[in-house]
């Protein structure tokens, strides 16, 4: 049997070594793709297109967009979650005051209340509502998109709306809570690629940072 030089130690240990380091990089990648998501669709960080790339097509798709200077985040000044708030700036709201619990993340049958819904974009999420007069055509294709954009979207009736259908979010800048921007667009139609930039542009960049872990289904 060969006994090891000391050569052939120090080999041995740089190997090692990178071998541990490896490791460690790829451990805390995937740690971080599990707390703050990657890539984009149903689990990611919405990326790959600006707010004016988004705008551009969602218009070129027939759809408006209108953009107001975000309000004030933790405001809890709505007492009871079936109030108003005379703050509110976008109809449906996009941001500002709401009530202290949020709606359950997921696609409904049944209209949310607003303040809420406003909740829900505080940390970091999008919403899709749509009227009483969207053909069920329609409908289908809004549940089919949602089913890939699941985490931290709420899809749901708005009668309101009538023949629009609705994307709203709740973005800041560089997570400062009141340096930011809301959105709210409406449309005839639905256009995946529009849509999906809304998404990828806007996305899990509200005010409140939190994990993906707390925007899944049913949470």
């Amino acid at each position: 049997m060969k006994v090891p030089s000391s050569g052939d130690d120090s080999n041995r240990r740089l190997l090692i070594g990178i071998g541990i380091a490896a490791a460690v990089v790829v451990i805390a990648g995937g740690l971080s793709f599990v707390l703050f998501g990657g890539g984009s669709g149903s689990t990611g960080i919405g990326g790959g297109a600006s707010p004016a790339d988004a705008t551009k097509k969602l218009e070129a798709a027939g759809c408006t967009v209108k953009s107001v200077k975000s309000l004030a985040s933790n405001d809890h000044s709505v007492l009871t979650p079936e109030g108003t708030s005379p703050k509110w700036n976008t109809s449906p709201p996009t941001s500002g005051a709401h009530y202290g619990q949020q709606a359950i993340w997921g696609s409904f049958t049944e209209s949310l209340l607003h303040a809420q819904v406003v909740h829900n974009l505080e940390p970091r999420g999008i919403f899709i509502q749509y009227g009483k007069d969207v053909p069920q055509a329609t409908i289908d294709q809004l549940q089919a998109f949602y089913g890939e954009h699941q985490n931290g979207t709420l899809l749901a009736p708005l009668p309101s709306l009538g023949s629009k259908i609705a994307l709203g979010a709740w973005t800041t800048k560089d997570g400062k809570p009141d340096d930011g921007t809301a959105y709210l667009v409406k449309c005839t139609d639905f256009d995946e690629a529009a849509y999906a930039a809304f998404f990828a542009a806007n996305q899990f960049k509200g005010p409140e940072r939190f994990p993906m872990s707390s925007l899944l289904p049913g949470s």
